[in-house]
């Protein structure tokens, strides 16, 4: 016989204060239309019996939940990743600020979100995982958006200027004399990557200095799709390797300037390298990293305190909010020079 203690019950209260399961369950969620005596009757056989009530129960009981869902794609290298461990490590300290539930999913966009669990939803983007939002909207679930401007779904959002992310770092290498400029991108299925390649293409084709064909990588934010890339990059036929590279992450420019590395190149001397994320471990690598700064952790921290707002009824509106994103100069970048490896000179 198992000598493991019985669970107690809310059908214990209720035989134990002599009343129905319906008053305890009032008396517990302190609904105001129980009779003193019953008040009494309920709160002594809870102390009796030390019951503690479900939490969960009792959310319900007050018709509000609140537990909070985080959906993340599940992308090649994600637990490697900068971006998805600081908006976790975000999402996860405002949580416990605010004294919500965290409930984690990584999805791969197709599978149906179980949302009657939670009482609103952040969405760490939007990548082929358009239904499961769209259902969340259609039951009446709060939801966030991180980084993604959604202009075609009543939304909330937080995110970042990904295509003046990308401008900022075609002006920065011309104005240091690069002409011959490439890029690795991040996925192009993400408004992250697409709008950050958008904006750095624009900016050089009002220049003058279109952005060659060759000159472009199609990454996925992972480090191996880097190594490729800058692979593909520095082994060119026909064409000037370049003096300048843009990668799309912190993460992938590491790998890239590891690449130049083995290769017996040097950054920035023989090629300027530049990121965008902000990752602090980019500053112990063989070259600190000129970047483009989002504010991950902030961002995902305020998506969920905007977002308790939403499920407690004080935010009327939609919450949208576009950051700027800034550039960080730091050593991997430098003025082209003739002397450089390509021997322009």
């Amino acid at each position: 016989m198992s000598n493991k203690k019985r669970k107690i019950s809310i059908n214990d209260v209720a035989k134990r204060a002599g009343v129905s399961i319906t008053t305890v369950s009032r008396v517990i969620n302190k609904v105001p239309t129980v009779t003193a005596a019953n008040q009494r009757k309920v709160e002594q056989a809870v102390a009796e019996l030390h019951y503690e009530p479900d939490a969960n129960a009792q959310r319900l009981a007050r018709g509000t939940n609140n537990a909070v869902g985080f959906v993340i794609p599940g992308y090649p290298g994600i637990f490697y990743s900068y971006y998805a461990v600081e908006l976790i490590r975000g999402v996860g300290h405002a949580c416990e600020e605010v004294q919500m539930d965290l409930i984690f999913h990584i999805t791969n966009g197709f599978n149906d979100l179980n949302t009657g669990s939670v009482g609103g939803v952040i969405f760490a983007d939007i990548i082929e995982n358009r239904r499961q939002i769209d259902n969340a909207l259609k039951v009446g679930l709060p939801c966030m958006v991180i980084n993604n401007i959604v202009d075609d779904f009543d939304v909330n959002y937080i995110g970042i200027d990904n295509y003046r992310g990308g401008e900022i770092v075609a002006e920065y290498l011309m104005s240091l004399g690069h002409r011959h400029i490439a890029t690795i991108t991040g996925s192009l299925k993400t408004q992250s990557g697409d709008q950050r390649l958008k904006g750095f293409k624009h900016f050089l084709e009002r220049h003058n200095l279109p952005l060659d064909n060759h000159y472009i990588v199609e990454g996925d934010y992972s480090r191996r799709s880097a190594r490729e890339g800058m692979e593909r990059l520095l082994s060119l036929e026909h064409r000037e390797p370049p003096t300048a590279v843009f990668v799309a992450s912190d993460d992938m420019a590491m790998e890239a300037i590891a690449v130049m590395t083995e290769k017996g190149l040097q950054a920035p001397d023989d090629i300027s390298v530049i990121g965008f994320d902000d990752n602090p471990s980019a500053l112990y690598g063989p070259v600190g990293l000129t970047t483009i700064r989002q504010p991950l952790f902030q961002m995902a921290e305020q998506a969920v305190r905007r977002l308790y707002d939403v499920m407690q009824g004080r935010e009327k509106g939609l919450v949208r909010q576009i950051l700027e994103p800034e550039l960080v100069i730091r050593d991997s970048c430098a003025p082209f020079s003739s002397r450089d490896f390509h021997g322009d000179g």
